[in-house]
């Protein structure tokens, strides 16, 4: 089936909650993707604060919405203005999770599709998890078929692991429909949060703090006795949901250190689940930029690891840029999540659209 091209852009608010990602695409939604300009607008202090004070549903959620909001509209136009984008014929605002329970049926983003819509004058798909958590699904993670999409010429197996506020991968063996994703582990939400309360910082930048820790490995082996390691895929997180299990008596480094070492051994337990061993791993997300995690990820794996910037991708954009390509999917009415990906019964699509006045 031939499709007509869109121009598209994609809004990332990640659980990191270092900023937000818009990024634009020319794409079918299937096999044609044409990369273009990005930007990443970090949050500032009042806006981060207030998405960290919503974290679980808490506090002033309608605030912390329409503060986001406009701040995704403000992402949208200075993209626009910086690059010289005149048209646009779709927006996918991916939001920001604020608590996710998909076996409860239950999954929670912020950044409203309406106003977004009347902000920026273009037509929002946004709602992207609601409809795959109704049906059964995990509603996570969402970016393995725009992942399939840019890695269709790559030699396979292949692992693209996204270290975000939570960590998840995408396996893609040698036939065309075999896939398999879910959530890891914790990625950086954890590490961030650690950061924050000890340094101030809102990130270990580079693993500096964590390189001059001694890793608890009492602390590692609670974390991974927790039953979401013995649970099969696909499966997924929310933010918080190892939050309870992070040791309190450690010095800032050693906690660092054993948060790192946390997010890289829960890579290794997911690799247990791959049908075939991956011969190359490309990292996403914020998690490649940390020096540290990024040699332990490599000695741990014994593989080919790096970033996915080896490939030819830009790992600051790629997941604005698959919400970009989910809109487009969506507006045609294609599959934004399959069995293999999120637990779904049957190919689901998703996403609701907001018109432009």
């Amino acid at each position: 089936m031939s499709l007509r091209l869109y121009r598209a852009i994609g809004l990332m608010s990640g659980t990191s909650l270092d900023g937000i990602d818009v990024a634009m695409i020319v794409t079918d939604g299937q096999n044609r993707v044409d990369a273009g300009p990005a930007l990443t607008l970090p949050y500032d202090d009042d806006l981060r604060a207030r998405l960290r004070g919503v974290l679980g549903g808490k506090g002033d959620v309608t605030g912390a919405d329409l503060s986001l909001t406009e701040a995704l509209g403000m992402a949208v136009r200075r993209l626009r203005e910086h690059y010289r984008i005149d048209a646009v014929d779709v927006i996918g605002c991916h939001g920001h999770t604020i608590l996710h329970r998909p076996r409860a049926g239950y999954t929670w983003q912020i950044g409203g599709g309406r106003l977004l819509a009347e902000l920026t004058h273009v037509d929002v798909v946004s709602d992207f998890r609601s409809a795959d958590v109704a049906a059964g699904g995990e509603g996570a993670p969402l970016a393995p078929l725009y992942h399939a999409a840019l890695a269709a010429t790559l030699q396979k197996p292949l692992a693209v692991l996204n270290i975000g506020g939570v960590a998840n991968v995408t396996w893609m063996g040698d036939q065309p429909d075999a896939l398999l994703a879910f959530d890891t582990g914790p990625g950086n939400a954890l590490i961030d949060d650690w950061a924050w309360r000890h340094t101030g910082r809102p990130f270990d930048a580079e693993g500096a703090l964590a390189r001059n820790g001694k890793v608890d490995d009492a602390a590692v082996a609670r974390f991974l006795a927790h039953p979401y390691f013995l649970r099969p895929p696909p499966k997924s997180l929310d933010r918080n949901d190892f939050a309870a299990l992070v040791p309190s008596d450690l010095p800032a480094a050693d906690g660092a250190a054993t948060l790192t070492a946390i997010t890289v051994a829960a890579v290794l337990r997911a690799r247990e689940h791959f049908p075939k061993p991956a011969r190359r791993w490309l990292v996403t997300g914020g998690g490649r930029l940390n020096r540290f995690l990024m040699s332990r990820l490599g000695e741990a794996l014994e593989s080919d690891v790096g970033p996915v910037e080896a490939a030819g991708w830009d790992g600051d954009s790629l997941e604005a840029q698959a919400f970009g390509y989910l809109a487009v999917r969506s507006l045609a009415g294609l599959p934004l999540s399959l069995p293999a990906t999120t637990g779904v019964s049957q190919p689901m699509t998703g996403g609701r659209l907001f018109r432009a006045a």
